[in-house]
């Protein structure tokens, strides 16, 4: 593997680790509101993300590769509505998104098959994540400004339960 994808997939731990910050915060926002099932639901976010950084550092010692962990940077967006955290999520997810296909990019261009393949779970991830948080910030949108349908929205989120990433390495 060449140097540019080992840093890549390095950097790529730190910021799946600062995802998980992220989406901490964003369930300590909602707490605050206590909008439970919003709460769970980025709680459950963050366990993902965390889990995406393991498997990312895996993949780097199964290849032989030394893992650097850089500081995570705190969280600075600021939260005034329901709707700001769902929209940052979105935008996060897009970014992250982003990530992923420079680094596909990087190892399509250094014919490193073996990563590209170990990243296509990634893309197909983050095609689901954007997809729902996209879903979130339509679904507030279309009933969030209602009690009721906030309420209903926030027993749904609720419901969600951890699910490890199916990926074997």
């Amino acid at each position: 593997m060449n140097d540019k994808i080992a840093k890549l997939l390095n950097e790529q731990i730190n910021k799946e680790f600062y995802s998980a910050y992220l989406y901490l915060d964003i369930a300590n926002f909602y707490d605050s509101l206590d909008l439970d099932g919003y709460a769970n639901y980025y709680t459950i976010q963050a366990q993902e993300e965390r889990d995406h950084a393991l498997l990312f550092m895996k993949y780097m010692q199964n290849n032989g590769l030394k893992v650097t962990f850089e500081a995570i940077g705190k969280p600075d967006k600021e939260f005034n509505s329901v709707l700001d955290p769902l929209l940052v999520a979105a935008e996060h997810e897009r970014y992250v998104t982003s990530l992923i296909n420079d680094i596909y990019h990087a190892a399509h261009e250094g014919k490193d098959y073996r990563t590209m393949k170990f990243l296509d779970w990634f893309v197909d991830e983050q095609m689901e994540e954007e997809d729902n948080a996209d879903s979130m910030v339509s679904r507030y949108k279309l009933f969030g400004s209602d009690p009721k349908g906030l309420y209903s929205l926030d027993q749904e989120y609720g419901q969600r339960i951890y699910t490890a990433p199916s990926l074997v390495l």
